[in-house]
């Protein structure tokens, strides 16, 4: 068997969200780094394609495609992908042909949230593995009977790492589910030092997201909306200044009032995140993050980790986070630090401004001890029996 890995992903269908691109870049880079041949296999509908005023339009005046295009061949990886269009009627990229022999001939198809749905192809697979970067959602509808987004597959991973055990209440629906942090290749995620005095801690985020609460054993589990509301008073008992490049309705006037009103500064995240280049450019010229989790996370005690806050970690800048359950699972209080009520919180964003040097020194020290692409990919691999 190769040494081949393919990966199931979604760039095509959200241009311009340069934290969700970076997602699926860091296993990409981060296997090739390890030695990997790595395919990415993308699926895009005629629906869903735009153009650059969000008008529809066909496929190759879009700006799925052009995005898509941009960031594979900025990243090398322009000779080993391809996009599915219309239900498999059309593929860019390698052929359907290609695409078929090169998952024969690998060791695993990574598909990320179940993404890939072309049965012929999965088919082809020595080893289909789910992997899970929202955590709870997918599990509870199984169990609710709603739908199982796991079926078909062969291995279940998550980065909800508290999964399985007994303080957290998302099921396991009888899978064995491995867990893993989210990896970083740190060659593309220098620390960066670019002063802090008046800088605003930030965050990326979607105020609500593609789908709602879940009903589950007598509990509603939520949205970041239903967290963020807890702390929205933050920024008047503090004197940092807090920016957020929120993906929010404009429809959503009380809500946007309600931040506004108490001096959260808000951002296009389009504007200041709207690729990978300038996503990590906002990040590195962040004070810090102060990062509020979805209510599933927190509620579940579930140990999700955000991507982005790893990235912060790497460019030397503090994370401030709301604890979901990983305060055993990270060293904590120093570099990162987590939160559950708002006195916390004030206090860890003081701590963070009283001695902003050690604690950026830390949290890139975090990112190399915990979040290694190379470590973590290496220990995923042979939790896969792929060692």
């Amino acid at each position: 068997m190769a040494k081949r890995i393919v990966i199931s992903g979604s760039l095509a269908q959200k241009p311009r969200h340069g934290g969700h691109t970076w997602v699926f870049l860091q296993y990409l880079l981060g296997f090739k780094r390890l030695g990997w041949d790595v395919v990415f296999l993308d699926q895009l509908e005629p629906e869903t394609c735009v153009d650059n005023k969000g008008q529809p339009c066909d496929l190759d005046q879009s700006v799925n495609l052009r995005y898509l295009l941009k960031v594979l061949n900025r990243f090398g990886l322009s000779d080993s992908f391809a996009l599915s269009y219309n239900r498999g009627k059309r593929f860019v990229g390698l052929s359907r042909k290609q695409v078929i022999e090169r998952v024969k001939h690998s060791a695993v198809l990574l598909n990320v949230m179940g993404f890939l749905s072309d049965e012929e192809i999965l088919s082809c697979a020595s080893k289909r593995v789910f992997l899970d970067i929202d955590p709870g959602f997918g599990q509870m509808w199984r169990e609710l009977g709603l739908h199982d987004p796991f079926q078909g597959h062969d291995a279940f991973v998550t980065i909800g790492e508290n999964i399985g055990q007994p303080e957290c209440d998302i099921p396991t629906g009888g899978l064995a589910w491995i867990t893993t942090p989210q990896p970083i290749v740190l060659d593309y995620w220098p620390s960066r030092d670019v002063g802090h005095n008046g800088q605003p801690f930030t965050s990326i985020a979607s105020w609500r997201g593609a789908y709602g609460p879940v009903e589950y054993k007598s509990m509603t589990y939520g949205l970041r909306v239903h967290e963020f509301r807890k702390f929205i008073e933050l920024p008047r008992f503090s004197q940092q200044h807090f920016q957020l490049a929120l993906d929010i309705n404009p429809a959503e006037v009380k809500d946007i009032t309600l931040l506004t009103d108490n001096a959260w500064s808000l951002v296009d995240p389009k504007v200041v995140a709207g690729d990978p280049w300038v996503y990590q450019s906002y990040i590195q010229h962040s004070k810090a993050e102060f990062m509020v989790a979805k209510n599933m996370y927190v509620q579940a005690n579930s140990g999700w980790f955000s991507d982005r806050s790893i990235c912060y970690l790497a460019s030397g800048k503090p994370v401030l986070v709301q604890d979901t359950g990983i305060r055993h699972l990270y060293p904590t209080g120093e570099g990162l630090l987590t939160f559950t009520t708002t006195d916390e919180a004030l206090s860890g964003v003081e701590e963070i401004s009283r001695d902003y040097a050690r604690h950026a020194h830390a949290a890139r020290a975090i990112a190399e001890e915990c979040f290694d692409s190379d470590n973590v990919l290496t220990r995923l691999l042979g939790k896969l029996g792929l060692g």
